[in-house]
């Protein structure tokens, strides 16, 4: 397997080639870029063979910015037949992956790929159980051992591969699957929620997503982020000259402050934490 998959926000795939192409580089990994728009993956092949796990080894996956996971596959499984569609993807796995800890059944991020979940959800079942019996999986699920991924980019259409537990998303196609709170102000929240999931280790949350820090929201309203904020007992600095939830302003811990994001200055040193979800050119704060 000389190809390294990497999933992706649709309409992101240049930016996440050209950023794998040049951490690949960097380390001297060489090979080029596969690109499909809109497809919501990137495949980077090598040209030498054992490259691929090379890098996954070496490149810490947290240092990539576009990439919701990082896996190594082999050849595309094309024309899967109806009758057995296990087989062949038990085969390309054998010799390569032994005792792994966990299996993910995934499909790109893609309104046309989605509609293959269902049938990625009932082949899985079956695809572990023999999978075990090829002792390609362990008879229990391990967070130490390799991730077995099978993508499915269209029906009867697959990449076989695995990632490494220390170095890729834990994430069901590599996206944290959050619910709406019912009480935010707007659904905007969980992008914050996520980037907190994504970036801060859960060890690190009490002490960096901890009670009675001071926070600034610039372009607040109508107060997605600065609800997370509120969520971990932060004080709130929320800049937007529109209205805030009332909801959020009952809980004392908001301080609205109706002036320009981009002018705005904090009247206190001791801020932890800048939010800012303003769509501008250019930032006049210093960040």
């Amino acid at each position: 397997m000389n190809k390294v998959l990497l999933y992706c926000r649709p309409g992101f795939e240049k930016e996440c080639a050209a950023e794998i192409s040049a951490k690949a580089t960097e380390r001297e990994i060489f090979g080029f870029a596969r690109v499909k728009d809109d497809s919501g993956y990137v495949l980077y092949e090598c040209y030498q063979q054992e490259d691929a796990e090379k890098l996954i080894q070496t490149l810490p996956f947290s240092e990539l910015i576009f990439a919701r996971q990082m896996l190594v596959v082999g050849e595309l499984l094309r024309d899967l037949p109806q009758e057995d569609r296990i087989s062949p993807i038990v085969g390309m796995l054998t010799g390569v992956v032994e005792k792994g800890g966990d299996l993910r059944v995934e499909v790109p991020d893609t309104n046309q790929a989605k509609e293959l979940t269902k049938f990625c959800r009932k082949l899985t079942v079956p695809l572990r159980a023999s999978l075990r019996e090829s002792k390609i999986l362990l008879n229990y699920e391990s967070p130490k051992r390799p991730v077995v991924h099978v993508f499915f980019i269209a029906p009867g259409t697959c990449y076989v591969g695995y990632s490494l537990p220390e170095n890729n998303s834990p994430f069901y196609m590599g996206i944290p699957r959050l619910k709406f709170p019912s009480d935010a102000p707007s659904r905007s929240t969980l992008k914050l929620e996520e980037a907190f999931h994504v970036f801060i280790p859960a060890d690190e949350w009490e002490e960096r997503l901890g009670s009675g820090m001071y926070a600034v929201d610039l372009g607040a309203c109508p107060g997605g982020w600065t609800y997370q904020l509120v969520k971990h007992s932060m004080w709130v600095y929320a800049v937007d000259n529109g209205p805030m939830a009332p909801s959020l302003m009952d809980t004392g811990q908001v301080t609205h402050c109706r002036e320009d994001g981009f002018k705005y200055r904090p009247a206190r040193s001791n801020i932890s934490w800048l939010v800012c979800d303003m769509v501008e050119n250019q930032c006049a704060w210093p960040v």
